[in-house]
């Protein structure tokens, strides 16, 4: 399911190669010394005041002048403001006089336009107490699982623009998804130069672009809606209609008023009118709409329907697909919502398309799609790092549920309820494998990951260590899987996945490395390459076997590029949010095919020097797994 051209470490690069040669120079280097945390000057000592002579009697007080008269008014002349008095008329002009609205036209207008119209509408529509502070926006704090919250507030903010700007597909790797959703997701302090809000954007849009839409609209609404830019906007309604949340950007709406004049922003004013109880309104807005042509017409008559369902004075839509030749996010968005039917072949086209991501990540999350329908459309978003294996276990617990799902959707239900319940662990493995499927179904090893870590370890089981050890892995079971160090071969699959995950020192044995490259079955060794990349990132292998691999592998760990020297320097200043930036940079790509292992290489290394050591381990053994 996964769309895009792989970016390579130079065109990955490409918005950031004007920075190239002075990145050591403008990159933040870690501090030397403690650095005060008070403003300029708090740290001064104050000078000591002048004393204030204390008087000795009390103050004369100063002479008053006396009062000037004025001029006596002329007969019949009563003074300003007094009884009688006639108040100044002012002057009105033609140009005045033309901007006062109709009777017709305010009758069209709506209470906010009015105000707006009148200049009665408030900037600000939230008390002074409640707004938020744009010093950090995020929604993960430090102690949550966030990142540190100045990690790129010392940053070049142009440096940072140009990693957020260039990270535009979903990535090879699904724990280096995590890791980029988990970073994106914290409460950071906008880099140096930076407005907040952009940064919002910026990161919003890449949430948008991985597929993670409610953690981009959380992300937007982490920010008060009156300090919203047009970036914001957009990216926080890309997230609305991708989760069909329409409702949720009424507050934007209704107080950028007629900033935007676009066919979905005119839509989407009707459809808040209607939800704020103006539905006469919001039926003749999209009534005109329809009669004037501003979008096709399956998009208004279903914005009609979407609004229609706030009033009592609803109306029969009926919704044609026939003259319909493609699906588009507000359709996708609105049928979904309003439980309208979507033609099979439309969706089938639009998910094969090069948009096709999009339509599986947003079904994946979406509650009122059927469950069969919505279930292969998961099975995308796990291999992606979107959904989780409990995420997976609570969907097919659900379908299993009902009697009235069959087909594939229901058989895989069955299955991985055998898996958790069967009599003996042979039966349960047996289903187990059945779920896995084909080399490339790694969503079903993401759902069986807790079923997997149930079984015992033992040799009798030993020749399915490396699948069972993969499953456990993609939920970061690394204990569970460590337990079958003791019953597997060295040099197998199993083998490999524990030497990078194991939490303890130590260089792999030479020989063991020999036997899993005779092994190795993957397309021009990648899988032994991976395994030589991780390792050297992890520093467990020694520099002689080190050296002999990489020649029988035919790759080379030496060669520099813009990102590799990049990632190299940030991890030498242990700053560990802009490392993941960088990782999500560096990781774009179809499959693993695409990635290099120098590119591994350099990831694993920058991890773990900048202390996120499991999120290394994990990426580098999803290599080897997935090779």
């Amino acid at each position: 399911m996964r769309r895009g051209v792989w970016l390579g470490s130079v065109a990955a690069l490409g918005m950031v190669g004007a920075l190239g040669g002075t990145f050591a120079a403008s990159l933040a280097t870690a501090q030397d010394a403690p650095e005060s945390l008070l403003p300029p000057g708090f740290d001064d000592p104050a000078p000591t005041p002048t004393p204030t002579p204390v008087p000795t009697a009390l103050p004369t007080a100063a002479p008053q002048a006396a009062p000037t008269t004025a001029p006596p008014l002329a007969p019949g002349t009563a003074e300003p403001g007094a009884p009688g008095s006639l108040p100044e008329v002012p002057t009105i002009s033609s140009d005045d006089l033309a901007s006062i609205p109709s009777l017709e036209e305010l009758e069209e207008l709506s209470p906010e336009e009015l105000d707006e119209r009148l200049g009665l509408k408030p900037k600000f529509d939230i008390p002074p107490a409640a707004r938020r502070s744009l010093t950090e926006v995020g929604l993960l704090a430090p102690s949550e699982g966030g990142l540190p919250t100045a990690s790129l507030a010392n940053q070049p903010a142009s440096l940072v623009r140009a990693i957020l700007a260039g990270t535009q597909r979903d990535m090879v790797s699904r724990w280096g998804h995590i890791l980029m959703r988990r970073v994106l997701a914290s409460r950071l302090a906008a880099p140096e130069g930076m407005d907040p809000v952009e940064f919002a954007a910026l990161r919003a849009a890449v949430l948008n672009r991985m597929g993670e839409f409610t953690v981009a609209r959380a992300l937007a609404q982490d920010v008060d809606t009156e300090n919203w830019n047009t970036a914001l906007t957009s990216q926080a309604l890309t997230a609305y209609i991708a989760s069909a949340d329409l409702v949720g950007a009424c507050p934007a709406v209704r107080l950028q008023g007629s900033s935007r004049e676009d066919p979905q922003w005119v839509m989407l004013q009707a459809i808040c009118n209607a939800y704020a109880g103006e539905g006469t309104r919001a039926g003749s807005q999209l009534d005109r709409a329809l009669g004037q042509d501003i979008a096709p017409a399956i998009d208004i008559l279903l914005a009609q329907r979407y609004a229609g369902a706030a009033g009592r004075g609803r109306r029969a839509v009926d919704i044609e697909w026939d003259e319909v030749d493609d699906l588009n996010p507000w359709r996708f968005s609105l049928a979904n919502a309003v439980g309208e039917p979507i033609p099979d072949g439309l969706v089938e086209e639009a998910v094969a398309g090069p948009q096709g991501g999009y339509y599986a990540w947003a079904a994946a999350t979406a509650p009122m799609i059927p469950l069969a329908t919505r279930e292969p459309y998961a099975q995308v978003a796990a291999s992606e790092g979107i959904l989780s294996a409990n995420a997976m276990v609570d969907l097919y617990s659900q379908i299993y549920a009902r009697n009235s799902i069959g087909g594939e959707a229901s058989e895989r239900a069955a299955l991985l309820r055998e898996a958790y319940v069967a009599s003996d662990d042979q039966a349960r493995i047996n289903a187990m494998q059945q779920l896995w499927g084909e080399q490339g179904y790694f969503a079903g090893h993401v759902t069986t990951a807790y079923a997997a870590a149930r079984i015992t370890p033992s040799k009798e089981f030993a020749g399915y260590s490396g699948g069972l050890i993969s499953s456990m892995l993609t939920a970061g079971l690394d204990r569970d899987a460590a337990a079958w160090r003791s019953v597997i071969a060295e040099g197998s699959l199993g083998w490999a996945l524990l030497q990078l995950t194991q939490t303890g020192s130590g260089n792999a044995d030479q020989e063991a490395i020999d036997t899993f490259a005779d092994n190795d079955e993957s397309a021009d060794m990648r899988a032994t390459a991976f395994l030589v990349a991780g390792l050297a990132g992890l520093d467990r292998i020694a520099a002689d076997d080190l050296e002999e691999f990489t020649e029988r592998t035919g790759i080379s760990l030496d060669r520099q590029s813009r990102w590799t020297r990049t990632i190299r320097q940030a991890a030498d200043t242990r700053n560990a949010a802009l490392v993941s930036l960088l990782v999500g940079l560096g990781m774009q790509g179809d499959d693993w095919s695409q990635m290099t292992p120098l590119h591994l290489f350099d990831i694993v290394s920058a991890l773990q020097q900048v202390g996120l050591e499991a999120e290394a381990r994990m990426i580098a053994a999803e290599a080897v797994a997935r090779a």
